[in-house]
């Protein structure tokens, strides 16, 4: 009868182990992969056109933007050990105008996805950090939209 207690014991210490290995769950965040995600998209649309100065310059304020926002939110999701590998790319045929709505409307998702509830205290900054660029860029995206239309 003493080898029960034994076993009994050996039985608990292998299931905490198990227990113990188990992978964690993953963290809650606000959808950082989802805005990096659209962020990229709404990159590649602005700079796969063609138009003339007066847009690119726009885009081009929008882009660096989007480079701003992509890498505070990458240090966001870091810090909330995400798997920042995971961007797929947009494979759209729009036309010029279409391109830069587009942008904007996966720029406006970006910013409705990193402006969720943050729990973690260290990504707050890089999260209003972030807005902050995300922001800049709807407002150069629109304002190179304001120009295509007013040429048409």
């Amino acid at each position: 009868m003493k080898t029960r207690p034994l076993v009994s014991a050996a039985l608990l210490l292998g299931a905490l182990t198990l227990a113990g290995c188990a992978s964690p769950p993953p963290p809650k965040h606000p959808a950082y992969l989802h805005a990096l995600t659209d962020l990229r998209d709404a990159r590649w649309n602005l700079e796969h056109r063609a138009g003339d100065t007066a847009v690119y310059e726009n885009e081009d304020v929008a882009v660096s933007e989007i480079d701003r926002a992509i890498g505070e939110i990458k240090r966001a999701a870091f810090d909330d050990n995400k798997n920042l590998a995971a961007h797929p790319p947009e494979d759209a045929h729009l036309d010029r105008a279409g391109r830069l709505h587009h942008a904007a409307e996966l720029l406006r998702k970006a910013r409705a996805d990193v402006d969720r509830e943050e729990d973690n205290p260290q990504a707050r900054d890089l999260k209003f950090r972030a807005l902050d660029h995300i922001a800049l860029a709807i407002q150069a995206t629109e304002r190179a939209i304001a120009h295509v239309e007013q040429r048409r």
